[in-house]
């Protein structure tokens, strides 16, 4: 479900830049396995996707079915409940993942966050790098909020009870993925710094 929702925000996002198959092709890998790269090599572990076939035919499978049913995908699809629930899923899914690497690789509380970070968001950041964007998480979204949430809460339940378990897993699980849902229902942003300054015209 994580890899059909990062499938079509890249197909969208290969439509509205105007890149041709290949170049959608290629977001769509970034974003869907960039984060998950990174991750592993930071832990000095093959990459899941190099040792795996099914997410590259998943990749392969999702991108043709884009392709066939491109005719119905349009930026309103970004703002279905069923879109976004795939998103908080991912997200969630994502985050975790990172934060439980990094506790059995016994990284400190900082370590930890930035791992969480990676693997929830890495992709997507490393996405729009490429196509010259300023992260959205960087501007609106909350993202980066929920991989930390997860990190911390995990974290701190390893710290005192030496390891995690199902349900301190399964805790995190919902309540992130909660928090993602409501902060899209209610429109939550972080505050933005004001600027104190007068740009030049």
């Amino acid at each position: 479900m994580e890899l059909l929702h990062l499938q079509l925000a890249d197909f969208l996002v290969g439509i509205r830049k105007q890149f041709d198959i290949l170049g959608v092709a290629i977001m769509s890998a970034i974003t869907s396995f960039g984060g998950g790269i990174i991750r592993d090599a930071i832990v000095s572990r093959m990459p899941f996707v190099f040792t795996f076939y099914y997410p590259s035919i998943t990749l392969f499978v999702v991108f043709i079915f884009c392709m066939i049913f491109r005719r119905l995908i349009n930026d309103k699809l970004e703002q279905k409940i069923l879109f976004i629930v795939m998103d908080a899923i991912g997200l969630v899914a994502f985050a975790i993942s990172g934060t439980l690497l990094a506790i059995d690789m016994d990284f400190n509380l900082f370590g930890v966050v930035i791992l969480s970070f990676i693997a929830a968001v890495g992709g997507s950041i490393t996405r729009d790098v490429i196509i010259n964007e300023i992260p959205l998480l960087l501007r609106s979204e909350i993202y980066g909020i929920i991989a930390i949430y997860c990190a911390l809460i995990l974290f701190i339940y390893s710290y005192f009870f030496d390891e995690y378990n199902i349900y301190i897993i399964s805790f995190v699980s919902i309540s992130a993925f909660v928090l993602r849902i409501i902060a899209y229902i209610r429109k939550w942003k972080l505050p933005m710094l004001p600027q104190h300054y007068k740009q030049d015209s």
